[in-house]
Formats: C-alpha cells, sequence, structure tokens
C-alpha cells in the first residue's frame, strides 16, 4: 500500500498546456513568529501526552495479566490506534511549523490523505465494537463470557483495521489524478478532502459524491450503533438497585459519550454537512480536535480512570522501582 501511493502522479495532464505540481504547500495556522512557537509547543507537549498515555496502556495491557481480557485487548489496540492517529498528522505539523518553505510532496500529501481517513474510519468502527463490549458486559452480563471471546475479539478488531485501511485507496487514487493545474497553496495543516479538491482545475462529481458518501455511510452507521448501544446501556443500569452502581454506570458512560460526541460532532460537521460557509480558521480548530485533542483525552477518559488499569499501572511502576534497586 506504501509504494502504491509513492509512485502516485497524475496522468491525465498535458505537460505542454499544465504545470505539472509535484508538491504542496501546508499554510497552516496563522500569525507571527511568537505565535508560532506557542502552537509548536502546546501541539508537541500535546503529542508527546498522547504517546506516553497511550503508550502505558498498552504496557499495562501487555505485562498484567488480570488485562488480558477481551475489554482491555480492545482498549490496548484503540490506544496503539490512537498513537498512529496523532503521528499522521502531529509530526508533519510540528516540521512544518518551523519551516519556512512549508512544503510537502506530492505523493507524501497523499500519504498523510490515505493514513489520516483510513485511521479515522478505524477509529469510528473501534468506537463501535466498544460500545458493542460494553452493551453485553452490561446488559448480558451472564451471557458476555461466552459471546465475547477472545477469539471474536480479534475478529472484530481485525476487521477493523483491514475496513479502515481497504476502503480509501481506490478513491484516493482517482483524486490524486486530477489536474492540479492552478495554485499548490492549501490553506491547512494537512492534506484534506475540502483543500486538495479545491486546488483541482477539473471538476469531478462522482468521485466527490463516491467519497462523502463513503464517509457520511461509515459516520452515520457507527454512530447510530454507539447510541442504540448507550440507550439501551442506560436502561439497564437504571434498573441497578444500588444507587452507588448507578453513579458509577452513569459516571462511566456519561464519559464515554462525551468522547464519542467530541470525536463525531467535529467529524460530521466536516465531512458530512457543507464546509463552505465555515471559516478556515474554525475548519482547523476542528480538526485539531478530532486529530489531536480526542487522541490526547481518551486514555485519560477510558482507561486511566478504570480501577484495574490504576491497580495494572502501580504494579508495574513497582516493579520497575524494584528492578531499579536491585
Amino acid at each position: 500500500m506504501f509504494f502504491f501511493f509513492i509512485g502516485l502522479r497524475p496522468m491525465n495532464r498535458s505537460a505542454t498546456h499544465i504545470h505539472l505540481v509535484t508538491e504542496f504547500i501546508l499554510l497552516g495556522f496563522p500569525g507571527c513568529w511568537e505565535i508560532q512557537i506557542f502552537l509548536f509547543s502546546l501541539f508537541l507537549v500535546a503529542y508527546v501526552l498522547t504517546l506516553l498515555g497511550n503508550g502505558t496502556i498498552i504496557c499495562a495491557v501487555r505485562w498484567d495479566p488480570r488485562l488480558h481480557t477481551p475489554m482491555y485487548f480492545l482498549l490496548g489496540n484503540f490506544a496503539f490506534l490512537e498513537i498512529w492517529y496523532a503521528s499522521s498528522t502531529v509530526p508533519n505539523m510540528l516540521a512544518n511549523i518551523l519551516s519556512k518553505t512549508k512544503t510537502i510532496s506530492f505523493s507524501a500529501c497523499f500519504l498523510q490523505f490515505y493514513f489520516f481517513f483510513s485511521l479515522g474510519t478505524t477509529e469510528c468502527l473501534f468506537l463501535a465494537v466498544m460500545a458493542y463490549d460494553r452493551y453485553l458486559a452490561i446488559c448480558h452480563p451472564l451471557h458476555y463470557p461466552t459471546i465475547m471471546t477472545v477469539k471474536l475479539c480479534r475478529i472484530l478488531v481485525s476487521l477493523c483495521w483491514l475496513t479502515g485501511f481497504l476502503g480509501y485507496p481506490i478513491p484516493i487514487f482517482f483524486i490524486s489524478q486530477l489536474p492540479f493545474c492552478g495554485s499548490n497553496t492549501i490553506d491547512h495543516f494537512l492534506c484534506d478532502m475540502d483543500p486538495l479538491m479545491s486546488l483541482s482545475c477539473a471538476p469531478a462529481p462522482i468521485t466527490e459524491f463516491v467519497f462523502y458518501t463513503q464517509s457520511s455511510l461509515v459516520l452515520f452507521f457507527t454512530i447510530m450503533y454507539i447510541l442504540r448501544s448507550y440507550t439501551l446501556l442506560l436502561r439497564a443500569v437504571f434498573q441497578v438497585p444500588s444507587a452507588a452502581g448507578r453513579r458509577k454506570a452513569f459516571a462511566t458512560c456519561g464519559s464515554h459519550l462525551v468522547v464519542v460526541c467530541l470525536f463525531y460532532g467535529t467529524v460530521m460537521v466536516m465531512y458530512v454537512s457543507p464546509t463552505y460557509g465555515i471559516p478556515t480558521l474554525m475548519q482547523k480548530i476542528l480538526t485539531v480536535a478530532y486529530s489531536i485533542m480526542s487522541p490526547l483525552f481518551n486514555p485519560l477518559i477510558y482507561s486511566l480512570r478504570n480501577k484495574d488499569m490504576k491497580l495494572a499501572l502501580r504494579n508495574i511502576l513497582f516493579r520497575m522501582r524494584i528492578s531499579q534497586n536491585s
């Protein structure tokens, strides 16, 4: 797949009439040098914390035998996904802030475009699978061990990754073949659908329709399933006799729904509703919300507030101290 995008070059151009675009310019965020340094520091800290938070979850799930269950297997894979999702945009954005030319090659631009959307789609599917897991655990606790087996969990995780990465090569390939004969300046900090289509000097309504239809279907089907799962889950919570149990379940469901609303709300504004009336700066802020802030907060909400996860982290830190002292 990597070499498929490395070799991308538009084929429907006449070299004598149309200038061949070999690179794009990513403008990023506007502002003076002091503002750029502030943004660089802010995004660097967020990226490092994302790596540390999600990496800690992966280590805890890997090293603590008590976390070798389907739920934590999903959380570990989700943390791994979040690291790659943030890495598809943040490192290049940090380099772009410090760069004077702010250029990105044609192939690198579409490679980022592919990974950004594939990882985003995979995240939607993971959120749906995790909602299904919580629904089974709370609404059908007696049948949960027999339904959500390790084998089924691995199949669901594999389907998430495969579906996410096999859905976009063809649409993105056709977008890369459009003639980019005008400006090569992208008023964004990453290679996204709308900025790229605005640079094309030939309309491609069918390609746009297929791309946005595919994205919309993934978003709508997953969000509807997530909301349905949590509706049934909350209905079961009301039947819990213990007030403390209800508060705990409500707190868990509420925090999970905050993540879902943050991710899906901003993504739907960007890729389902028309973005022509949204200011460019607001589009960048919305993209930061679901591509940088969401991977940063997800470890705190999904795992680090979990008692079993906290205990596993304490045990890991305790073992590390013992090994250092010995």
